[in-house]
Formats: C-alpha cells, structure tokens, sequence
C-alpha cells in the first residue's frame, strides 16, 4: 500500500519558479531560489519571514559552503554568495553557450564536491550535461562530451541525487519522464554505467497521468523522493523502483524538496506559477508557494561544498 501524504502552504511565496529548497543545519531556515525571477530567498520557518537577494542571471541551483556562505550555480557561471552582507564573487564562467543553455537543479556530494546539471532551452535535443565543481575548478562529470558516456546527454538535467553508500547518483530527465541511475565512485568524483531507474508515463491525455519527474532528495533509508511537475505530488520510490509513498500537494507544478527541521523530518516543497494558465491559478492561487508536510523517515544533511 502506498503511504498517503497531505502538504500544506508553509509559506505564500507566488514564485514564478520555485526551485533548490535546501535546508540549512546551522540556521534551521530554508534557503531556495526563484529562477525564473532571478532571486536567492531565505525562508524561517519559526517567523514566516523571507529574504530574497537579486542576482544579475538566473540561479538554478545552490549548496551551503563548509567555510560560510553559498555555493551557487548562474546562467552565466560559477559564484560564492555571501547572505550577510550580499557579496556575489564569481568562481569560473559557464561551461556552454548561454544564449541557449542555463545551469538547472544540483547539490553537494559527500566529498564536498558540487554539481549542476544543465537543461537545453529549445528541449529539442538531449544536449544538457553534468558538470562538477571541485574545489574551484570545474570540469565536466559526464555527458555528450564525456568519452564513453556519448548518450548520456539529457534535455533538462534534474532530481540529483546520492545514494547512501557513494556508489549511485540518481539523475531525471524531465521532458523524456525518466529517471536514471548511474555507478558513482565518491572518492574520485566519477560517474559510471547509466541505468534506468524508473519510466513514467507519459501520456498526458489520460487520467492517470501524474506529472514528470523533477527535483529529488535521497532519505535516510535510500529512497528517492522525486517531485512530479504538473502531477501535484511528490512520490516515494524504493531502491528498486516501486512507489511506496506519495505526498500530495495543492499545487500542480510541483519542483523540488528538501528534508528540514530539527529531525529533518520536515518536506519543504518548491512549486512554481511558471506556465499555469489562468484558470489554474483561480483554483489554485497559492501555486508558486514554499508547501510542507511531517513525513515518517528522515531525510539527510546536506553535505557542505568545500573549497
């Protein structure tokens, strides 16, 4: 049976693209961007207070710095965020053409490393690629351009995620509703053999259809929790596949999560406003808000980037 959750609105943020919940330890707050209103946001729970920091491109991504600050991944490239005082330093440029390629979802990997997939604008093509930064350098992890992985390109790069041992990262495809799952050596950083993890549908015409997979988070006993754009609801998937749990959430473009609070058993979810129509957004006028919901497992912390 699948276990049944019910999200709620923590915060009515009106995001046009809401994405990268990622919570911090040390602050107990919820850091997230909005992507399409090029901001970094810092959200308390205990106040309902936000914070948001403009930023001169699109962020897609961000992690939190071993030695303060953020790590955070630009249109245009590579930056550490300072919150308490605003600083933006850039690390390295993008490694693609931005007039039709933007940095996507991303996170921390156990040795301090942080990823950021790219998305391919146009969606006409698996051209987007997985690209590492290692302590200020970064490379390519794996793609088109990666000798042996030449089909391992994506549309639009998502649901990043590592398994509990090092040896898996997980990685969705959005437009192609799929989720792969590669071998992942964490000492040196290298991504191996691409499987698929899970196939959803993709007929949108029928009524079964519940969304495509998009941000994830790994939890304490390795399930991977995968966000379904435009399916109002995050699914529970065990390490095998099988969908052992649902949350449901009031908002149909639902992009992310993060495990938070002090037990970590708190599921922030991102949604976005980004494309509804208007009648999506009469009845459901809190799209685009921060929504969360008490879960039975906890998630995990995030590792911190290290320079």
């Amino acid at each position: 049976m699948v276990r049944q959750y019910q999200a709620e609105l923590a915060f009515d943020a009106r995001a046009k693209l809401a994405e990268c919940p990622l919570w911090s330890v040390a602050e107990q707050m919820l850091y997230w961007v909005d992507i399409s209103s090029h901001t970094i946001n810092r959200f308390d729970p205990e106040t309902k207070q936000n914070q948001a920091w403009a930023m001169p491109c699109e962020p897609g991504c961000i992690g939190i710095a071993a030695n303060r600050g953020l790590v955070a991944a630009l249109r245009d490239g590579w930056y550490r965020f300072y919150p308490e005082n605003g600083e933006l330093k850039k690390i390295a440029d993008a490694p693609y053409d931005t007039s039709n390629m933007r940095f996507n979802d991303g996170r921390c990997d156990a040795a301090g490393r942080f990823w950021a997939g790219a998305m391919y604008e146009p969606r006409t093509a698996a051209l987007a690629e997985m690209y590492c930064l290692d302590k200020g350098k970064a490379r390519l992890g794996w793609g088109v351009g990666v000798e042996n992985s030449r089909n391992y390109g994506v549309k639009v790069s998502n649901g990043l995620g590592f398994g509990l041992d090092g040896k898996t990262v997980y990685q969705s495809d959005t437009p192609n509703h799929v989720v792969y799952r590669f071998t992942f050596d964490v000492e040196t950083g290298r991504a191996g053999a691409r499987e698929i993890f899970v196939k959803r549908p993709d007929d949108k015409t029928q009524a079964s259809y519940d969304g495509r997979p998009d941000g994830a988070a790994v939890d304490s006993e390795g399930c991977y929790w995968s966000a379904q754009y435009e399916g109002s609801c995050v699914l529970r998937f065990s390490p095998i596949g099988e969908i052992v749990a649902k949350v449901n959430v009031p908002a149909k473009r639902t992009t992310m999560l993060a495990f938070g609070g002090a037990d970590l058993r708190t599921m922030y979810i991102t949604t976005a406003r980004d494309g509804a129509s208007v009648d999506e957004l009469v009845a459901q006028s809190t799209a685009g808000g921060i929504f969360a919901c008490r879960v039975d497992v906890a998630g995990r912390a995030e590792p911190h980037y290290v320079d």
